[in-house]
């Protein structure tokens, strides 16, 4: 791969990003090394993950993780990010490396991406026609953040601590926090 000051094709990217030992991110010709994760943030994943692929069992909805993709098309400019949680639920959406019509997207915090999931990559998401919910989840303390469009198309914030439940309404499923966060911390 090439560092982020060099401009690559898409078409590149996607070649050298399925050989690749290590994840890339991708934002309009650029390309960004990704981290690794923790525990904790790997535990809050399968979590979720779990509970999502049992619950979704029989849909047309799937659920995949951190090794998918999402594409957006930015003002002409591909975009793929990798988010933690992503499930679509269109049968037309059935690209192998990557997903366009993401119905739910789920970050999981870090010190190093925080800044990343909560600026960049949400004025990103918000221009998927698709997404209904975008979720942020600390890994540091019992505490969630749910964005939705509210009827004129602007994003509200919800926010959740410890003796609350998830509720994601675009797929009709319910989780406490308590069995998110399960494992501790």
């Amino acid at each position: 791969m090439q560092s982020p000051d060099y401009f690559v094709p898409t078409s590149a990217y996607l070649e050298a990003e399925a050989k690749s030992k290590i994840r890339h991110e991708y934002i309009g010709g650029h390309i960004f090394a990704m981290a690794g994760a923790s525990d904790v943030h790997n535990l809050i994943a399968i979590s979720i993950i779990s509970r999502l692929y049992a619950h979704l069992s029989g849909s047309p909805c799937r659920v995949f993780m951190s090794d998918m993709k999402v594409k957006i098309n930015v003002q002409e400019a591909d975009i793929f990010y990798y988010p933690d949680i992503l499930v679509t639920c269109d049968p037309t959406d059935n690209q192998k490396l990557f997903k366009t019509k993401p119905k739910l997207i789920i970050e999981i915090l870090s010190p190093s991406t925080e800044i990343i999931d909560r600026r960049e990559k949400f004025l990103h998401y918000q221009s998927i026609p698709s997404l209904e919910e975008y979720i942020l989840i600390s890994q540091e303390e019992m505490h969630i953040e749910i964005f939705r469009p509210n009827s004129q198309g602007y994003w509200v914030k919800e926010l959740l601590k410890s003796e609350d439940t998830l509720r994601l309404r675009s797929l009709n499923f319910d989780l406490a926090l308590s069995e998110i966060y399960e494992n501790g911390f």
